[in-house]
């Protein structure tokens, strides 16, 4: 027999720990769901509504600095031949996901799929998904419509990030509470999970500022050389691309107050991290600023520190067509060429089709690093 919570309810005993995001979620879906019971009850066909996500759709916050969807929104209805099999996918994703609250557990959107390919039975010769991609764009629906993260659906993604500094977070996960200490995470650093919100939170910060660095190595490198206690600094890499649990910390220590420094290196692939982190990217746009740091600054490397440092003349790398692609695009894009600084960037790396990697700071000598960022960061020399 199923067990039962304090109020009764079958197979709902993990609710009782459920964190504010988990029951804000609950409610959204419990409440989607009797608006449908509803429109059934009325003879109407039911329908869910969300937020068109295509490009068309989408646009920056010249404001606020950050990409964000529109207002266009779709409907779509159980009795309309073209919709009813999307239909029935979305409230099987729903239904599942509401369980998952209930039950207290997670996976992973690969879990999800698994749970729900073969629901349609045994006897039909055909599944509710064929591909995983199919069940991960009614999620995002599911997020758009509900103004909700995937995190409160008990959906967990990849751990990327890194961290190490003067930071203490209060974790309560599967009944236990513990106190992690940014300072006592050895050579390995603290793994950013994928939910930095429902049953975590920052317990104290004595840090004058964060440092983003897109390169594991040279991650360790500071981490070797005690950077984060010298500059009383917060030391994140995001191991390339920023994930969502990275990216949502990163919001946290900003509202907080504390300036968010991007060492990354001069080539499109350190750009579009860059910029990711700073106003987003297409695919989340309709998470608007919970995921988006507009505070964000540069501060390398850059082709102008060439100048500044002559042996970086020898360390730099003929440029690939996608540098160079990436850097014409990036000049036409509204929210980059109103900074003149980027603009003057960019145009050097169009006139020399040279780009520079964050390692060649490690030239003259390997702690050469943490003496470029001091004085870049102390200086204020960074992009916006």
């Amino acid at each position: 027999m199923p067990e039962k919570d304090s109020k009764g309810n079958e197979g709902n005993k993990g609710y009782n720990n459920a964190t504010e995001g988990d029951k804000d979620a609950y409610e959204k879906l419990t409440n989607m769901g009797k608006r449908m019971v509803g429109e059934i009850k009325e003879g109407m066909s039911p329908t869910f509504i969300t937020a068109i996500r295509s490009r068309s759709n989408i646009f920056v916050d010249e404001k606020k600095g950050f990409l964000k969807l529109g207002d266009k929104r779709e409907t779509r209805r159980f009795l309309n031949l073209s919709q009813a099999k999307t239909f029935m996918q979305t409230i099987a994703v729903a239904n599942k996901t509401k369980q998952f609250i209930e039950q207290g557990l997670h996976t992973s959107i690969r879990g999800l799929y698994y749970q729900l390919k073969f629901t349609l039975g045994e006897d039909l010769d055909e599944n509710m998904f064929e591909e995983q991609t199919e069940s991960n764009a009614l999620i995002e629906d599911l997020e758009a419509s509900l103004a909700i993260k995937r995190e409160d659906l008990h959906l967990t993604t990849d751990r990327k990030g890194v961290l190490a500094g003067p930071i203490k977070i209060v974790d309560r996960f599967g009944g236990d509470e513990i106190t992690i200490d940014g300072q006592k995470q050895g050579r390995s650093g603290w793994m950013i999970p994928s939910d930095v919100d429902n049953g975590m939170e920052i317990e104290s910060v004595d840090a004058n500022y964060v440092l983003v660095v897109e390169k594991d190595a040279l991650w360790q490198r500071l981490n070797e050389d005690k950077f984060w206690k010298k500059e009383k600094a917060i030391i994140i890499t995001p191991k390339g691309q920023s994930s969502r649990g990275t990216r949502r910390l990163l919001r946290k220590l900003a509202d907080l107050g504390l300036p968010i420094y991007c060492f990354m290196d001069a080539d499109a692939w350190g750009w579009y991290i860059y910029w990711t982190i700073k106003t987003g990217s297409m695919n989340l746009a309709y998470l608007g600023q919970d995921f988006t740091v507009p505070e964000a600054r540069f501060v390398g490397v850059t082709m102008s520190d060439i100048k500044t440092y002559d042996f970086l003349q020898k360390l730099t790398i003929k440029a690939k067509d996608v540098d160079i692609k990436r850097a014409n695009d990036m000049m036409n894009y509204p929210w980059i060429k109103k900074h003149e600084e980027w603009v003057r960037e960019l145009k050097l790396v169009l006139k020399t089709k040279k780009k520079l990697e964050q390692d060649a700071l490690q030239g003259p000598r390997l702690t050469f690093v943490g003496e470029y960022l001091r004085e870049k960061i102390g200086n204020g020399d960074v992009l916006p």
